[in-house]
């Protein structure tokens, strides 16, 4: 389906990639992964067509249709949304709209184009048009946008589902060849599973850029690694993909190990023999044998872990936090109805929910960035709290002040080199400390925030999305820090791997109330019999929920 031959990317003196070759084929999905920086999106931009590679070349079928995700987020702020994902096969929609025109100007002026409606037609059954508008609008709910939204403007909805509306119109594309970079961004969980499904059943050629373990363990036949300046296909999933690769690793150092050892006999022998009259002859053998001997060289993974090190500067009170029938509307849409809870020290609470039942709200609330409608949230005794928003940029103040003045800016009584150890523990080094905070990517944004929080030695730390920007590895260290703290732990999250890591106790939000568990995430789904990947269940169960939920706040 896609033939990719010595492909080869570079910007200025940096080397992305060289010599990469490769086949993607059809029926066979393939999760492109690397560090930040690494040049995977690259990889992905060069497949679609949108970027010239240094060397090398993409083949594809001749009449091969590529879906890829819209970047530019207001192209269709006057459309509806279902019109939106319907234009997805722009040659069916076309041949739609050409057709009404048509039929407009055959009523207002008697006049019929036979031969061009008969052509429209044809088109249109060829891509089973009519079922068009039913197949967008249940991609639309999978996503997570409701059926009564579906004819509303697309100015009409946030940005995080204007990116599911385009990923819906991509989906609804028909495409052979589907190419997505991190489509589970803003995705809640039932719409990542639903994802999986479509994927899963997807008879074309797919690859996808992902930094969700899990999401790649569920949908992917092949893993693309991106690393080493090289391009490495291995057969599997992800969890498959570690074990081949440290393999892989082992056995080279193995064979580096056994050439050294060779060359180390060799030498002792000809520095010992040599002068012997008897055995010179066999040290010049060996000489000979020990300069023919290549030794591999070991190469540099571009993958780099983070050391995140949270402390709580002293034990809050044993009562954290205590929320009363927290109530919250956005006009006339409530998002939060009669929320309460306790939270106590040392707890690790994972905040899940479908987008839009205020998992945000509610930690906004709490953080005294919004207030309740109705009801309270009082923190304990000793609580001092870090926050990291999803919109975490802003929470790094001036965007015109360097790395070091931002972290600085936190740690007032620190050194310099204090101040330059903790970032580089963030992965800046020196020369990144000068860089300005406008110019940083969002995983080096959520880096530095997250040594900011750590300089302050909060009591309690509340995070929104924590994982949105950051790369396997540092989703990993985050994962292992937050394990490792020894203060309070509230987080929303969509990565079930990363909820599952940390949360010893999970609250769900529901459109009908909450569900809380004191236990792990997996314990949670086994308990509540719950089975978050039969979706079709769950959306229905979601979907009569949203129904009660309004039934019972008319008859209020």
């Amino acid at each position: 389906m896609l033939t990719v031959t010595d492909l080869a990317m570079e910007y200025g003196a940096q080397t992305l990639f060289t010599d990469a070759s490769l086949q993607l084929d059809a029926g066979n999905r393939y999760g492109i992964i690397g560090a930040n920086g690494s040049g995977k999106s690259t990889f992905l931009r060069i497949l679609a067509g949108q970027e010239t590679p240094a060397n090398g070349s993409v083949q594809q079928p001749r009449n091969a249709r590529v879906g890829v995700l819209e970047q530019d987020h207001f192209q269709y702020e006057e459309f509806s949304i279902l019109n939106t994902v319907m234009m997805g096969n722009r040659i069916l929609w076309n041949a739609m709209v050409e057709k009404e025109a048509l039929l407009d100007k055959a009523d207002q002026t008697g006049e019929f184009d036979d031969e061009r409606f008969g052509d429209l037609e044809d088109i249109v059954m060829r891509f089973d048009g009519y079922g068009l508008e039913a197949r967008a609008g249940e991609i639309l709910e999978g996503l997570g946008v409701p059926a009564e939204q579906h004819q509303n403007p697309m100015k009409s909805l946030s940005g995080g589902f204007k990116l599911r509306a385009l990923l819906g119109q991509t989906l609804a594309s028909e495409p052979d060849i589907l190419l997505l970079d991190e489509p589970t961004n803003h995705l809640d969980i039932l719409a990542i599973n639903w994802l999986e499904q479509f994927l899963t059943s997807f008879p074309g050629c797919a690859a996808v850029v992902s930094h969700d373990f899990r999401f790649l363990d569920s949908v992917s036949t092949h893993i693309v690694d991106v690393d080493y300046e090289r391009v490495t296909a291995y057969p599997g999933n992800y969890s498959a993909f570690l074990t081949q690769k440290q393999e892989a690793r082992d056995r080279l150092e193995a064979e580096i190990s056994k050439r050294e050892k060779e060359i180390a006999d060799h030498k002792a022998f000809i520095a010992r023999f040599k002068a012997k009259a008897t055995k010179a002859r066999q040290a010049n053998s060996r000489q000979k044998r020990m300069e023919k001997i290549v030794i591999q060289t070991l190469p540099q993974s571009s993958r780099r872990y983070p050391n995140f090190l949270f402390k709580a500067r002293r034990p809050s009170g044993r009562d954290v936090l205590k929320v009363r029938d927290v109530s919250k509307a956005y006009g006339d849409k409530p998002v939060l109805d009669g929320v309460s809870f306790e939270v106590f020290r040392g707890e690790r609470i994972g905040i899940i929910g479908a987008n839009g039942v205020g998992k945000s709200t509610l930690l906004k609330i709490l953080v005294s960035e919004l207030e309740a409608d109705r009801g309270t949230a009082t923190w304990g005794h000793e609580v001092d709290v870090g926050y990291f928003p999803q919109d975490h940029r802003d929470a790094l103040g001036d965007p015109t002040q360097t790395v070091a003045s931002c972290l600085w800016g936190k740690a007032p009584d620190a050194g310099l080199g204090e101040v330059y150890g903790r970032l580089a523990g963030v992965l800046f080094s020196r020369d990144d400390s000068d860089k300005l905070v406008s110019n940083l990517s969002g995983g080096e944004a959520a880096r530095l925030l997250f040594a900011r929080i750590a300089a302050v030695s909060p009591t309690v730390m509340v995070l929104d999305e924590p994982t949105n920007h950051l790369d396997l590895e540092g989703i990993e260290a985050l994962a292992k820090g937050l394990r490792a703290y020894d203060g309070t732990l509230f987080f929303v999250s969509h990565d079930r791997w990363f909820v599952d890591q940390i949360a010893t106790r999970v609250i769900e939000i529901r459109p009908s109330g909450i569900e809380d568990y004191p236990g792990t995430y997996t314990e949670y789904m086994a308990r509540s019999q719950r089975d978050h990947l039969d979706v079709n269940a769950v959306v229905a169960e979601s979907k009569a929920e949203r129904r009660s939920a309004k039934k019972s706040r008319k008859r209020r």
